[in-house]
């Protein structure tokens, strides 16, 4: 079940690039709602689930006086390693950033020319607001291509192991923690698509690896599942629950690094007025009821 919700959440990607190739105008309302709503999901549950069962854990293992150390340590060291992947991941290519509508037209429209590169990064500033440098390279099309997608999978891999840890520990948790990483990934494979196609020129690679970078989150779930259980595992091949109770706060740290300087910020670009807020409480108001119903 864990496995099989990372990897539905993880072909949200797909549904996004789908949406770039065939809808006439991207809804930037709705991928700000969307995205804010994703960003309330994960702080709610980060905040009031994840991080206390990670307390829980360590502080009975540990005791009352290095558990709670442990704990706010695995959470900031959550931030510093999905920190350290989004900056080795240039901005072009960086699946949460958002990209304008210019970029996006000529994916579901043929006949829309590119926008004028040249033009876009001249001036004071390296470039315009929400553009980024997609201009082709003379040569090595395929290899920027296969660059792009696989920069795109490594950032991936954490949000697959999110999900996968998440659903292990308590299904309802991983029900509702798959239902953010998908809604956010509905965008993010439009994102995806954007540097892509301009690497390669082709809509249906642009597809292909969007796709595919989708697939990163449940191979990285279990890449990191394995990996887990061959060099940390317990007797019967369990995760000791001192480790949980690690990776719950590293969890913790990732999802709230993600919505705060990812999620947030894209739904604002998207939206319009309070869009963005709209969708961030009523994330936080449907997690608060689900967690509730779910007792």
């Amino acid at each position: 079940m864990a496995m099989g919700l990372t990897f539905l959440a993880g072909m949200a990607t797909g549904l996004g690039s789908l949406i770039a190739f065939m809808a006439r105008r991207t809804n930037y309302r709705f991928l700000s709602v969307a995205t804010g709503f994703s960003a309330g999901i994960m702080l709610y549950v980060s905040f009031v689930e994840i991080f206390p069962d990670g307390l829980a854990a360590l502080t009975m293992h540990y005791g009352s006086q290095r558990g709670p150390w442990y704990n706010v340590a695995a959470f900031f060291g959550g931030m510093l390693i999905i920190g350290l992947i989004d900056t080795l991941v240039p901005a072009a290519v960086n699946p949460h950033e958002s990209h304008a509508e210019a970029e996006a037209r000529p994916l579901h429209d043929p006949t829309a020319s590119p926008p004028e590169w040249a033009a876009v990064f001249s001036g004071p500033k390296r470039a315009a607001d929400g553009f980024h440098d997609h201009r082709r390279p003379d040569h090595g099309l395929m290899r920027a291509g296969l660059f792009t997608a696989l920069a795109i999978g490594i950032h991936n891999f954490p949000e697959g192991m999110v999900t996968f840890l998440a659903a292990l520990e308590d299904p309802s948790l991983g029900i509702v923690t798959a239902l953010a990483v998908a809604l956010h990934n509905i965008p993010e494979g439009i994102s995806v698509s954007v540097p892509i196609f301009y690497a390669t020129g082709s809509r249906r690679k642009a597809f292909f690896y969007s796709l595919i970078s989708g697939l990163a989150e449940p191979v990285g779930a279990a890449v990191g599942y394995l990996a887990i259980l061959t060099f940390l595992g317990g007797q019967g091949g369990a995760i000791p629950p001192s480790l949980m109770g690690f990776m719950f706060g590293g969890i913790a740290g990732i999802m709230v690094y993600i919505s705060l300087d990812e999620l947030l910020p894209a739904s604002r670009a998207y939206g319009k007025g309070h869009d963005s807020l709209l969708g961030l409480v009523a994330g936080m108001l449907v997690m608060a009821l689900s967690l509730l119903l779910m007792k």
